[in-house]
């Protein structure tokens, strides 16, 4: 080797960790004895690459469709649950030749099963060859039966027979190559954005897939503005050697691919269940009675929240048979406008505009009082509306603490421990003895009369010393 020449690290190949991840964990070692690279490869090999597919873990010949689904069931992205199971009548195991078929994340398809195998041998969870535009591709199935049937409906595909088929069941060196494509994409994605940052472009590479045969890669990008990324799929071909296809996703679609959790504390809803994004306006939010704070409103995407679109029906329909809170009460003490409504409970705040105080109606008495101000009548104070509503007797609930358990707000008072544990001795006075005559009681000179007010006080008397006359003496003779 020569002087000028400088020694680089090898790069280790994406090494797939399945079998250690199912060995007892060891120690984990400081961070501050591997450099970046060496702590990068091992961010990137501890990650789960087949959670995007569907899989927990590497697929093997040995396991079955069951098996897989199981999988599915428990750590998937964008799982879909086979209710029909539970019903008899609707169970997955019905002749429709049609089953879905997923690949990476949310990209998913319908295909047609072989015309010259039996269609019950294809279970969920197993993994397929299929068509693709050129070559084929492997993917794992995820819905098959009746739920196949209404997902079409709700698709509107009315012709299956332009449908792609199903090539075969996936073999061993099916499985091989198709994890070797999922472990390249890793790579295939760093070396991607770099080379996007040499030129220039102001876009990101989220995500890259790659076919099952190793001809093709999709790759996955976000950017604000139009990109010119010409000359960027030139350099993509020359590199990886495939067929380049060029996908542009939105804030949304990135957020489901990454992942996260909300502010709700669970799983994002786009990685979870939600594939179609409606759009979210801050009326929903409005009709709701939000506060429009754009920290509270915002995802991880930095757009609205979809999950105000989830009670928005709700809402909407309530407030059709809420009163106008535009309308302004007359009454006898000024007039009153509208601040707050809870279309679930039915009821609006109004305050007067020269006192303060909220006043909580009901929807009825509301309307009845925007009734008599249209006839002219001037209603008196609305609190006389109130009354009859809030004075409610709500039922005593008997309950009895039969586990000794104390009540969660013991703690919130403060407690005054000064002087505890000391006892307050009173001395016992005596009676006069007028009074103790008038009373008809006995009284003698130094002694009282009646019970002694208190506890009584004990006295201490002093121990006589045996030799205390001759110590008397003694000391006067030293004297």
């Amino acid at each position: 080797m020569e002087e000028n020449e400088v020694s680089t690290p090898k790069k280790k190949p994406y090494k797939d960790l399945s079998e250690e991840l199912e060995a007892p964990r060891a120690e984990i070692p400081d961070l501050n004895d591997f450099n970046q690279d060496e702590i990068f490869g091992r961010m990137n090999t501890c990650e789960n690459i087949y959670n995007s597919r569907g899989l927990a873990k590497a697929p093997r010949e040995e396991e079955s469709g069951r098996d897989r689904y199981v999988q599915m069931c428990r750590c998937a992205q964008m799982h879909s649950y086979e209710w029909t199971d539970l019903f008899p009548n609707l169970s997955a195991g019905s002749d429709f030749p049609i089953v879905q078929v997923r690949f990476k994340n949310t990209h998913k398809d319908f295909f047609r099963l072989p015309e010259n195998e039996d269609g019950k041998s294809f279970a969920t969870g197993d993994v397929v060859v299929v068509e693709a535009a050129n070559g084929h591709d492997t993917g794992v199935i995820s819905l098959r039966g009746e739920l196949v049937r209404l997902q079409l409906k709700k698709k509107g595909i009315s012709d299956i027979s332009a449908l792609r088929k199903i090539v075969r069941k996936a073999r061993p060196n099916d499985l091989d190559k198709w994890v070797e494509t999922i472990q390249a994409e890793k790579e295939m994605q760093r070396r991607a954005r770099v080379i996007a940052a040499q030129l220039g472009l102001s876009m990101k590479i989220n995500n890259v897939e790659i076919q099952g045969d190793f001809t093709k890669a999709i790759f996955y990008y976000t950017a604000e503005d139009r990109v010119d990324f010409r000359q960027l799929i030139k350099l993509y071909a020359e590199e990886f050697k495939v067929r380049v296809e060029m996908r542009q996703i939105g804030a949304r679609q990135e957020s489901g691919t990454l992942g996260g959790i909300g502010s709700c504390g669970r799983e994002l809803c786009c990685v979870t269940f939600l594939n179609n994004f409606s759009s979210v306006s801050t009326h929903a939010a409005r009709l709701q009675q939000v506060s429009l704070n754009p920290q509270k409103l915002a995802g991880q995407c930095s757009k609205l929240k979809c999950c105000l679109n989830y009670e928005y029906d709700v809402y909407r329909d309530a407030m059709k048979t809420m009163p106008d809170a535009s309308v302004i009460l007359h009454t006898e003490n000024g007039d009153a406008r509208c601040i707050k409504i809870d279309p679930l409970k039915r009821t609006l705040t109004y305050v007067y505009e020269e006192s303060h105080g909220n006043i909580e109606l009901t929807a009825d008495r509301v309307f009845d009082i925007i009734a008599k101000n249209k006839e002219g009548v001037t209603v008196g104070s609305l609190v006389d509306f109130v009354k009859p509503d809030t004075e409610k007797t709500e039922p005593k609930i008997n309950f009895q603490n039969v586990v000794g358990q104390d009540d969660l707000t013991r703690f919130d008072k403060p407690k005054n421990n000064k002087g505890k544990g000391r006892e307050k001795r009173t001395l016992s006075k005596p009676v006069p003895a007028n009074k103790a005559a008038s009373e008809g009681k006995p009284s003698a000179e130094g002694k009282t009369v009646g019970k002694p007010v208190g506890r009584p006080v004990r006295t201490l008397q002093k121990p006589v010393l045996k030799n205390a006359s001759n110590n008397a003496s003694h000391d006067t003779a030293q004297k």
